[in-house]
């Protein structure tokens, strides 16, 4: 049966986010971080790495798995690259201040590398590119995480779904952004279909016996999600693998403690954030024009048979955001159970709520 579902303003749904890490010990800034990153994720359509996590955060903040008030310190070890000791600070604050260097470096010398370790989970990896390119830089982010995936050819969970995005401003059209999982499916996904009771589609995962199933908690709790492409999607985790953990001295193949299920420590997570100035070859406006001549050429490609239009990457969380501007953002009973217990916690009230989608708002 499906959910009952309630409609918040992204703003209210902030607010009240911010505040709930407030009271648990972040800094009022690294708070509204946190809670603008979630919220962009449920604006973009991206339910499951929205507010919806609030709950598992705040259980490591009170845990003392996850450090409220990180000192974050750059250090520079190139002209163009540098390394950032999250100290086990929430991964959106830590992200946030990696891709603000990476965009200082590359200012100065065309491109910059901040190589990042001892994070936590850092939410969409997008809300970092397009940090980048509303900024008008090219924006890479990597990581690794905790394991959930088999190696092709194997059967043990040992890789992370290990996503990378990749955002690139434009002109009179849309950046660019691609933020996608190196599975066949986020686990994410899998764990709100469970909580609503939904089945998870065939061929997407494997439960602790690596047995196909369609139970998305039996994937994600002790199975596998499959990697997207066979051995091409698993190449690509791999290579997540190295940036994200081998390269920056985080933990790597299997070593990072699951984000829901493994409480004995720090995650311990590594990404690498880099920064690419897009007037190095030409004047930025020769580039941004460049940029729209492209999107309008793919465009104009005929629609396949039962496709509208051919869409750009990120184009569809675009359109999802302009919506839900508008109607306010969709939410479960099921989440909103979860918010309500949080909210208790720490003295708060609700925020407001409407059984329809929100009109007039400009």
């Amino acid at each position: 049966m499906a959910s009952a579902i309630q409609y918040c303003t992204d703003s209210a749904l902030r607010d009240f986010s911010a505040t709930i890490f407030e009271r648990l010990g972040l800094p009022q800034a690294h708070a509204f971080i946190v809670a603008d990153c979630l919220v962009k994720a449920n604006l973009r359509g991206l339910d499951s790495h929205g507010v919806a996590r609030i709950p598992i955060y705040a259980k490591r903040l009170r845990l003392g798995l996850a450090n409220p008030r990180p000192m974050l310190t750059v250090n520079q070890v190139a002209p163009s690259a540098a390394s950032l000791d999250g100290e086990d600070g929430m991964g959106m604050v830590v992200g946030t201040k990696a891709m603000e260097a990476a965009m200082a470096l590359a200012h100065d010398t065309g491109v910059g590398l901040v190589g990042v370790h001892r994070s936590t989970h850092y939410g969409m990896a997008a809300y970092y590119v397009l940090q980048a390119a509303v900024a008008g830089y090219i924006g890479f982010a990597f990581t690794n995480s905790s394991a959930g995936m088999a190696p092709f050819g194997g059967t043990k969970p040992i890789l992370g779904v290990n996503p990378l995005a990749v955002g690139v401003p434009a002109g009179r059209r849309p950046a660019v952004v691609l933020d996608m999982a190196m599975s066949e499916i986020a686990r994410g996904k899998m764990r709100l279909a469970a909580m609503h009771g939904e089945p998870i589609a065939e061929g997407l995962g494997v439960d602790k016996q690596g047995r196909p199933t369609t139970e998305g908690m039996a994937v994600f709790g002790g199975g596998a999600v499959n990697p997207f492409g066979g051995p091409k999607g698993s190449a690509l985790a791999i290579w997540m693998e190295i940036m994200g953990g081998v390269l920056t001295g985080a933990a790597f193949a299997g070593e990072m403690k699951s984000l829901y299920e493994d409480f004995s420590g720090p995650q311990r997570i590594g990404h690498v954030f880099m920064a690419i100035r897009p007037d190095l070859f030409m004047p930025i406006a020769d580039f941004k024009q460049r940029m729209d001549t492209m999107i309008e050429r793919f465009k104009d490609s005929h629609p396949a048979d039962g496709r509208d239009e051919v869409l750009m990457p990120g184009e569809p969380e675009v359109r999802r955001e302009a919506e839900r501007m508008r109607t306010g953002i969709p939410l479960t009973a099921e989440v909103l159970a979860s918010l309500e217990t949080e909210a208790k916690a720490v003295s708060l009230a609700m925020p407001e709520l409407s059984s329809i989608p929100i009109s007039g708002r400009g």
